[in-house]
């Protein structure tokens, strides 16, 4: 189950076997600004992997917004998220946040990027 909310993403998987894993996550994001990177999104990533409890922050400049899901996934998976979760399959949840974040940093096609951003 997943549910959208702009500047938050809720998603829940209850185990269906003693084999199968669950999560209940919430994923809140906001502008900030970093005095070293400028304008960019404040990610919260909370909420409980298999009764384990998380809750780890990140901020990714305006540039980098948008690779929120790679950075969440590493995370769920450092608190017990199995690598084979497929949290990706949420992707049109994960649209419906890539709009929102575009939207509230103001983000236009060809804004540029920052070299030292790149690989």
């Amino acid at each position: 189950m997943a549910k959208f909310e702009p500047g938050h993403l809720h998603f829940e998987r209850h185990a269906l076997n003693k084999d199968d894993y669950s999560y209940n996550l919430c994923l809140d994001y906001e502008v900030t600004h970093d005095p070293k990177e400028g304008k960019g999104m404040l990610f919260t990533l909370h909420g409980t992997i298999e009764g384990n409890t998380l809750k780890e922050p990140f901020f990714l400049p305006k540039d980098q917004a948008f690779d929120f899901a790679r950075h969440a996934t590493r995370i769920a998976q450092q608190y017990g998220m199995p690598k084979t979760a497929g949290i990706g399959s949420m992707h049109s949840y994960y649209d419906q946040v890539f709009e929102d974040v575009r939207r509230q940093l103001d983000v236009k096609p060809g804004d540029p990027i920052k070299p030292e951003h790149l690989g």
